[in-house]
């Protein structure tokens, strides 16, 4: 008789078990967000359990392109706009007529939702810097409000962030940058404040945990680092520069699904105004796209459809972006990942330099300093090289993983890259060096 009860209990077990579907989802989300959404998914789901596989943005854009033969994936989720664009080019993504209640159609000037229905935004995200404030108290440092502050002397060492190709959310900042201010300034930019790194962390989530714990004052960030990290009682807070863009994170179902209908359940389910709260969980601090949740808000929380909200936002070109997605990925990291050290060494001689001649009254000098300079804000190609088809379908390799070989003839054009980046910084340290030597 026990052997009978037991055996039946087994068998319920197992026949619940199969009455409940997997839905899959690949993420770059953190457990903070993930965990929160999966309980209450379920919660209101309770056939379907959702199954969280957790990749970074460009690691899961290359799972999602290796395994599309025999894809095993239901949903895509993450921040990176361009990564669904470039997913949508690929046929990666299934169109699907999602319903949604009270969302609007843009956000600022940018949709919300992809116009063919590969992808739905679910919150919006604007991208910043974060600070410490106890530590900017203790060294003596200003709020650094714009990109251009962590450009100057004084925040040298104090400066974090990371690296495109392994964040969605820190290349979606460098091409806010690279469109807010054009080509070549905005990669002048970015050589300056990386010319100030304290560090390039592997995971975007290096760069909060950097600045909570002290590490560094400064971080490069997308904006729900800042606001989750402040709400969990850290001392840190969080400006949007002028030059900023207001994007949706999305979600969207992978074409050919193997559970199409829970996964659409779960695009339904995220929209919704119960799941639009969950953004506002303490943990989390994402910014709804339901202005109607905003009602419910912390006090002081942002508020991206409100006309004081980053006034100066540009428009993002998500075209743009997705052209040039893995070429600016790849640039970055070789003039700057891979060289920070040889990039810092030029920078701190043209800041020491300058710091000898302040009143730039020393013609010669001022002229070796412009020199350095300007060798360290060259580029090896011009932005129409990097609109160019042609040219970007060099780079086919993604160093989501940083054990990727580079082979072939992209392998070819990052070492020519590499070589100008190297004989230019080479080049200007030491003509700031003598600048500097100058009395």
């Amino acid at each position: 008789m026990r052997t009978i009860l037991l055996t039946t209990a087994l068998a319920l077990v197992a026949t619940a078990s199969a009455a409940q579907q997997n839905v899959v989802v690949v993420t770059s989300f953190p457990k903070d967000l993930t965990d929160p959404f999966k309980a209450a998914f379920e919660a209101a789901h309770p056939d379907y359990q959702l199954e969280v596989v957790s990749r970074n943005t460009n690691a899961s854009v290359a799972f999602l392109q290796e395994t599309k033969g025999s894809n095993t994936t239901d949903l895509f989720w993450a921040s990176a706009p361009d990564a669904f664009e470039v997913l949508k080019s690929e046929g990666l993504l299934a169109k699907v007529d999602i319903a949604a209640e009270g969302i609007p159609d843009t956000i600022g000037s940018y949709p919300i939702n992809d116009p063919d229905g590969s992808y739905y935004g679910f919150a919006a995200s604007g991208y910043g810097i974060m600070y410490n404030t106890r530590y900017i108290e203790a060294n003596d440092l200003p709020v650094a409000t714009e990109w251009e502050d962590l450009m100057r002397a004084e925040y040298n060492g104090h400066v974090g962030m990371s690296s495109p190709s392994r964040s969605g959310t820190t290349h979606l900042t460098v091409e806010t940058l690279l469109q807010g201010d054009g080509w070549a300034d905005g990669w002048a930019k970015w050589k300056w404040i990386s010319g100030n790194m304290n560090t390039v962390t592997e995971r975007s989530f290096g760069v909060p945990d950097g600045v909570n714990s002290g590490n560094f004052g400064f971080g490069i960030v997308i904006d729900f680092f800042g606001l989750a990290s402040k709400a969990s009682g850290f001392p840190v807070e969080l400006v949007y520069p002028s030059v900023t863009s207001i994007v949706p994170a999305n979600v969207g179902i992978i074409e050919n699904a193997p559970n199409a209908e829970g996964a659409k359940a779960f695009v339904e389910f995220i929209l919704s105004p119960e799941a639009q709260q969950v953004l506002l969980n303490p943990a989390i601090m994402r910014l709804p796209v339901n202005p109607d949740a905003y009602a419910h808000a912390p006090e002081g929380f942002p508020n991206p459809f409100s006309e004081e909200f980053a006034p100066g936002a540009i428009v993002f070109d998500v075209d743009k972006s997705g052209t040039r997605y893995n070429l600016v990925n790849s640039l970055f990291d070789v003039m700057i990942t891979y060289r920070l050290d040889d990039l810092r060494a030029a920078v701190a001689a043209v800041q020491a330099a300058e710091a000898a001649h302040p009143d730039g009254a020393d013609a010669e000098a001022k002229t070796l300093i412009d020199e350095a300079r300007t060798l360290i804000e060259a580029l090896p190609i011009t932005e129409e090289q990097s609109l160019d088809p042609s040219f970007t379908g060099v780079f086919q390799i993604s160093r989501a993983d940083p054990a990727t070989e580079v082979v072939g003839r992209q392998a070819e054009v990052e070492q020519e890259w590499d070589a100008f980046a190297v004989a230019n910084y080479a080049k200007a340290k030491e003509l700031a060096d003598q600048a500097a030597a100058m009395q």
